[in-house]
């Protein structure tokens, strides 16, 4: 693909962004090998510029008609940093930017199926928590995870901790994005199907075909996985939200996102209510029936993971396209159903 040359922060004034991209991974270059969740954007999206982002993890690309695409790097710490960074670049004028995440996550097969599509209402950190490890926890305990100020698992008490632990999304924007690509037919693949007959019996949501849905995101650090830790997700989510929360996607940058993105709130230069979260299952956060945790945390992903990254982009899409369009609407007034 042909581009113009890298740019400078130097060499620019204060662009107009529309829309942001924010992609998580990338496996080698930005394009012309294996993807990840940010090459299949710079290949397909029309980009037309390069710009140098030094404080970033890869360079930037932007759209002449306003849509600006970063690749923020795996994990909270990555994550924060790099919109940290976007937040205060001179060269982008974000105040009015919708901010439209997607990638690839571990679901919850009680939910949903792999290559489904949900969007977030709450996105909530799972590393800020107490942790003993689970062979010297009280036997009465069931897993080793405690909040902060808290003194035992699945409750809170009065106490020191951190107010930073949930975040809830624009409900009405949600809902309207999930409205708009409720129906969108996601491309399914013979190895997600075999995969997840296997837990037909007793997680029947995970044997569906790929479909959209509205599920709530925790980011965490730690690439945790079993059974038992999906329930502390699902407990960990009820339990900071007041029940409002479904764990449905696991990922390890979300919570840094949403912590970097209402930081820059505080300054007028980001609308948090302009925030989409939308993570697609590449995996389940728990092995099938029957099988090892051990063995699951590091298999392969079904159909290595492709199809889950082909969904974040193509639902994604639906609602870049529909925001461009009605661009002299929804530039004064986030969207809603």
């Amino acid at each position: 693909m042909a581009v113009g040359p890298v740019a400078s922060a130097a060499e620019m004034t204060a662009r107009p962004v529309k829309a942001v991209i924010v992609s998580m991974f990338e496996i080698g270059e930005d394009t012309d090998d294996i993807p990840g969740e940010f090459q299949l954007w710079v290949e397909r999206g029309g980009f037309d510029e390069k710009l140098e982002f030094p404080l970033g993890w890869r360079h930037l690309w932007w759209r002449d008609d306003g849509v600006l695409l970063v690749c923020t790097g795996g994990g909270v710490t990555n994550a924060t940093s790099t919109l940290m960074a976007l937040g205060v670049d001179p060269r982008f004028d974000l105040s009015q930017a919708y901010w439209l995440v997607a990638g690839i996550a571990g679901a919850d097969p009680a939910d949903c199926s792999l290559g489904s599509a949900a969007w977030a209402e709450w996105v909530v950190d799972g590393d800020l928590a107490y942790e003993i490890d689970a062979r010297e926890m009280p036997p009465s305990w069931p897993y080793g995870f405690v909040a902060l100020g808290a003194h035992e698992p699945n409750t809170l008490e009065d106490g020191w901790t951190v107010e930073t632990i949930a975040y809830r999304l624009n409900p009405a924007l949600v809902h309207w994005a999930y409205e708009l690509t409720k129906d969108v037919k996601i491309t399914d693949d013979s190895e997600l199907a075999a995969f997840r007959a296997q837990f037909a019996e007793a997680y029947p949501n995970a044997a569906r075909p790929p479909f959209v849905l509205i599920g709530d995101s925790l980011g965490s650090s730690k690439y945790w996985h079993g059974a038992l830790l999906n329930q502390w997700a699902n407990d960990w989510m009820k339990l900071h939200t007041g029940g409002a929360a479904n764990f449905v996607m696991s990922n390890m940058e979300d919570n840094g996102t949403l912590t970097a993105l209402h930081r820059h709130a505080k300054t007028g230069r980001v609308d948090t209510d302009r925030v989409l979260v939308l993570r697609t299952a590449s995996n389940f956060s728990m092995p099938p029936p029957g099988h090892d945790a051990g063995w699951s945390t590091t298999a392969p992903y079904p159909a290595r993971g492709l199809p889950a990254k082909e969904a974040a982009y193509q639902v994604t899409k639906v609602v870049l396209d529909a925001l461009l369009a009605d661009w002299a609407t929804v530039r004064e007034t986030p969207p809603s159903q």
